[in-house]
């Protein structure tokens, strides 16, 4: 059933997100159809084929600490475990055992909260490290062996025959010590798809109950992805997952474009944290498929900003402002043209309204505030101002923000306190 319609329609979105009836639209006032809904109605033109069932297995406590200069703590990562499950995150991927004793006493911390989330946790194809998940007790091994002819030859330094070998053996070995098995190959997008269709084949029929792909430096395009997981689904029967980098700026659209390709779980990270660019950002990839696609895959929206927040937290790094649906300014609004919309119906600049995903409404004061947002802060109070003092209050307001970008409450509200007992001409007050 498409989502979008081209007719106009007074939806409970729209009469919940501006506020109140007379914003919007009658058909006694109009003469002509309107779509009234916060998304964009051309989304219905093409309908992607996504798989029934959408697994996401966040790797923050992984690949987004291999962020560098990134550590977490084990109690840090019982935290971010613990809120990834709150939210209804389907995998959780806790680390990389073979990479340190306290590593390995991490994702042990973590396998033993009884979570709801599978655990999960990456090794190599060697013994030392099948063993050492093994003794974590993980739900599923995420077994990885490069197949590019860049890395067989430049850090492998194997043949395709030994990697072959090497990846059926590891499979083989996992099983045998009592571990469900995934097995990836690094650098797919640079790979070739018969030699990686060989190893899946026969990483199948020693086990493995998922195999992967992955987009290792994040240079495939959308297009690029969907020829190869459609390539690798043609050729194979066990689920398919994407670990996708953000290299371009195209991991979340990447993730997309494997999912309705063949592909079933798709590697995220809480803000796209991670080696260089990063991953697909856990709650782009959940608001998009609800929002753009209406694929709700069971996990929460209301909580991704409080997750956001606790992971840059612990890293220890700051959260960029503009950080979609979770960022400070994600729902930011300074421009006049803007708040005066916003007050009327913030539909107007949001298509998602912040609670929607915990965060808040900020209308920010500086050099493009207009009349509109002083009016609404001085309401807010029960303070009385005339037209002319409004209009100086405005191009203080714009002044200051000239000189230093945001102005604060308090510095407001001085602004506010000594205009009121002013009087002066409203020459150039603009809205």
């Amino acid at each position: 059933m498409p989502r979008f319609t081209a007719h106009w329609r007074q939806s409970s979105l729209s009469q919940r997100l501006c506020g109140r009836k007379n914003m919007l639209y009658t058909p006694l006032q109009i003469a002509h159809p309107v779509n009234l809904d916060p998304m964009s109605m051309f989304n219905a033109v093409t309908e992607l084929r996504l798989p029934e069932k959408v697994t996401v297995y966040d790797s923050t406590l992984r690949d987004g600490e291999q962020m560098p200069g990134v550590r977490f703590d084990t109690e840090q990562k019982i935290a971010i475990a613990r809120k990834l499950d709150e939210i209804g995150v389907h995998q959780i991927e806790a680390g990389f055992p073979a990479v340190s004793q306290s590593e390995s006493e991490s994702v042990r911390a973590v396998t033993s909260l009884g979570l709801d989330a599978d655990i999960l946790c990456l090794a190599r194809t060697m013994d030392g490290d099948i063993d050492a998940a093994a003794r974590c007790d993980v739900d599923l091994v995420l077994l990885f062996i490069a197949t590019s002819e860049l890395h067989l030859r430049y850090k492998l330094r194997s043949t395709r025959e030994q990697v072959l070998e090497k990846a059926v053996r590891a499979t083989e070995y996992a099983k045998a010590h009592g571990l469900k098995v995934s097995m990836s190959t690094e650098d797919s997008t640079r790979s070739d798809l018969g030699f990686m269709l060989e190893i899946y084949r026969q990483c199948e029929a020693a086990g493995a109950v998922r195999i992967g792909m992955t987009d290792t430096l994040g240079c495939a395009s959308p297009e690029g992805v969907s020829h190869l997981v459609k390539g690798i689904r043609a050729g194979t029967s066990a689920p398919i997952s994407a670990h996708l980098h953000n290299d371009f700026g195209l991991a979340v659209a990447n993730s997309i474009a494997a999912l309705s390709s063949g592909a079933e779980a798709v590697a995220t990270t809480v803000g796209g944290i991670g080696e260089r660019a990063g991953n697909v950002s856990l709650e782009q990839l959940v608001m998009a498929l609800r929002n753009l696609y209406n694929r709700d895959i069971g996990i929460s929206m209301e909580g991704l900003t409080e997750l956001g927040e606790l992971v840059f937290g612990f890293a220890g790094i700051k959260m960029p402002l503009n950080q979609p649906w979770i960022g400070p300014n994600a729902f930011s609004h300074e421009s006049g043209i803007h708040v005066a919309a916003v007050l009327n119906c913030p539909m107007t600049y949001e298509c998602v309204s912040p609670e929607t995903v915990g965060n808040r409404r900020r209308l920010v004061l500086g050099k493009h505030s207009g009349t509109a947002i002083v009016l609404n802060r001085l309401a807010e109070r029960g303070v009385s101002a005339s037209q002319e003092q409004i209009c100086d209050i405005v191009r203080e307001i714009k002044r200051m923000g000239e000189r230093q970008g945001r102005v604060s409450d308090e510095e407001f509200w001085s602004i506010v306190d000594k205009t009121l007992s002013k009087n002066r001409d409203a020459h150039g007050c603009q809205e």
